[in-house]
């Protein structure tokens, strides 16, 4: 449904406060960083390193005591994104690190939550990670996990099972966990702070192998536990070896390893349990964790998984130029500066599989060489694009680096992945240790399109074979229904948010038929509010799809799709306009509960506090140009 333009109002207001808003958050450095929130098994995990590095700090932990309640709900549980079902890993993580501070088992809150916990089937019934957890601190047997031996490392690349075959994020943290698996430390717990309350039975097995499981596995895993077991394992202290300067090779300048959590938790333990506490990379890492903790006003503390300063700046970027900020605003050109001085130029892993392919690209925290990735390089140098920079020569080199660094990442399908080239081997996730999300990092239709929409942006369209392989992988994962998966977002809606404009910015028509068909199953699952809103439950059942609370995020990403596609001046896009400025703040901001990021689907989820104030931004400018070109 179309309205006249004579109706058409544009929020002037609203952009204008909602700019105002994005410049009063730059930093003086020139970018711009929101936090980046998840769940409380960071909190309980940080708990127990502390208690394994021998690094405790009784007023830090109660700090964290207050957070963890804080974030329990009624029913004593703590799930993994705002709204979302209580979550047993959580739930179990929290409630072992509430019981090491202090908590007693008899305090109510804790009762609720053990009540849950075994009608759940106790810490049998966990994840591996969790259980790895408690078997360092003496309260699951080490024996009944999966093995990942630290010889994992001597597999050629081209091996099957090569840690190369493993998704960066899961690469950077089973080798560490390899070291640890295979010293198996046990870190006791004061007595009284274990949690035996929560087995179910004496007996303590792991839970059977993930659905599909092969024999083969079963019985490597047999075979690696029996070896464990034996007095004498030829080789170990050279894999271990190994192992260990591939992770101090790849340490971060702050400290971090890989800029997540896993990893960097995980490398510490390693560190600690080859008797490495004396070295510098032990000592650096301990002292960066300060850095990714947040406190909060009621006197709490909690740790975040990652930051996110590069894509940030880089959205943030996108959106003040939508909204008319001129190419040499002098934010702007603090920000072009900033994000030039951030680029990678030295070979990551990525180099493994494109030995030949000449560095250029971004990270997506503050310090991350070793790991740059492909979705925020398109957007970093689709918003250099955008930019005049007083040094236009370093501003064109960047984009051309990191051009070309895109362009060398493309995989075999036709799409693009995050962190590698065709990491697609699924063999690797089921191997009985991986039942903790994604393991290997395939193309996505959601980085796929960013990098589309930023070729896009140099006049690159379907004529050029790279573009047209990424169109035809766009095309081939479409679903039905007319969406597309949010891979990184929170989920269709995030899809579609980034794959039509993508389509229009390399010149296909977006009146065709299979392009109109994801704008219509956006209109048909608005909100009566105006808004959109999709739950990360969508991710397990489909009958969420498109289904949730509005938020400014996801009804900016589907106003962006219905602009790019046609339909700026219809009724759905003038209520999605209008929603976005009656949530508006008095500052110019927004508020956004949900979480509508995803690290890992079904099983990690992100709340970015910076997609709030962006993404209306962004949709707005692009909405007001959208009509203003058609009342000429």
């Amino acid at each position: 449904m179309s309205v006249s333009l004579s109706r058409t109002k544009i929020p002037e207001e609203t952009i204008e406060a909602g700019v105002n808003h994005l410049l009063k958050l730059q930093h003086a450095d020139g970018y711009w960083w929101g936090l980046l929130a998840s769940n409380v098994c960071m909190e309980a995990e940080y708990v127990l390193l502390c208690h394994c590095l021998d690094c405790r700090n009784t007023e830090r932990e109660r700090e964290i005591e207050r957070y963890l309640f804080s974030q329990q709900r009624s029913d004593g549980t703590w799930a993994i994104y705002p709204g979302g079902p209580g979550d047993l890993n959580a739930t179990v993580e929290a409630y072992q690190a509430l019981k090491l501070i202090g908590v007693p088992a008899s305090d109510p809150r804790m009762e609720r939550a053990r009540e849950f916990i075994l009608s759940r089937g106790g810490v049998e019934a966990t994840r591996v990670f969790t259980r790895l957890w408690l078997a360092l601190v003496g309260q699951y047997p080490w024996d009944a996990l999966p093995v990942v031996p630290p010889e994992i490392m001597f597999l050629p690349k081209w091996a099957p099972l090569n840690i190369y075959d493993f998704a960066s994020w899961a690469r950077a943290t089973i080798v560490p966990i390899s070291i640890v698996m295979s010293r198996r430390p046990v870190f006791p717990l004061p007595d009284g702070l274990g949690i035996p309350e929560l087995r179910r039975s004496g007996r303590q097995a792991a839970p059977p192998p993930k659905g599909g499981e092969h024999r083969f596995f079963q019985a490597l895993d047999w075979v690696l536990q029996v070896y464990q077991k034996l007095s004498v394992h030829p080789g170990r202290a050279a894999a271990e070896k190994k192992a260990l300067e591939w992770i101090i090779e790849r340490q971060e300048g702050d400290g971090s390893w890989g800029g997540i959590q896993p990893p960097w938790f995980y490398s510490l333990l390693a560190l600690k349990a080859t008797g490495h506490t004396n070295h510098p990379a032990f000592r650096k890492g301990v002292e960066g964790l300060e850095a990714y903790g947040v406190k909060t006003k009621d006197g709490g503390w909690w740790f975040q998984a990652c930051v996110s300063p590069v894509w940030d700046t880089a959205l943030t970027v996108l959106a003040l130029r939508a909204a008319g900020l001129p190419p040499d605003h002098p934010a702007l050109v603090r920000a072009g500066e900033w994000l030039c001085d951030k680029q990678v130029f030295a070979p990551g892993d990525w180099a493994v599989r494109r030995p030949s392919l000449s560095p250029g690209g971004w990270a997506f925290e503050f310090d991350n060489v070793h790991y740059p990735d492909i979705d925020d390089t398109a957007m970093v140098v689709l918003a250099l694009n955008g930019l005049r920079l007083p040094d236009e020569m370093r501003r064109r080199r960047a984009m051309t680096a990191g051009f070309r660094w895109l362009v060398g990442l493309q995989s075999r399908n036709g799409g693009w992945g995050a962190y590698d080239v065709d990491n697609t081997r699924e063999l690797v996730n089921r191997i009985p240790f991986c039942d903790f999300g994604e393991v290997i990092d395939p193309p996505s239709e959601d980085v796929t399109a960013h990098v589309l929409e930023c070729f896009g942006s140099f006049g690159y369209d379907d004529a050029w074979p790279v573009v047209r392989r990424g169109v035809e992988y766009l095309r081939r994962m479409q679903k039905p229904d007319g969406s597309w998966f949010g891979r990184w977002g929170v989920n269709y809606i995030y899809g579609i948010g980034a794959v039509v404009p993508a389509l229009a910015a390399v010149g296909i028509d977006v009146r065709e038929a299979w392009v109109q068909r994801s704008l219509d199953w956006l209109e048909a699952h608005q909100n009566e509010d105006g808004g959109w809103g999709e739950d990360c439950r969508s991710y397990e059942d489909e009958s969420w799809a498109g289904r949730g609370e509005s938020t400014p995020s996801q009804t900016g990403w589907a106003l962006m799709a219905l602009v790019a596609g046609g339909r700026a001046q219809s009724e759905a896009a003038r209520r999605g306009v209008e929603y976005l400025r009656k949530t508006q703040r008095p500052d110019g901001g927004w508020d956004e509960v949900p979480y509508t990021g995803t690290g890992f689907p079904r099983d990690f989820y992100i709340g970015y506090h910076m997609y709030r104030h962006i993404f209306p931004v962004l949709a707005l400018g692009r909405w007001r140009a959208a009509i203003r070109q058609a009342e000429r």
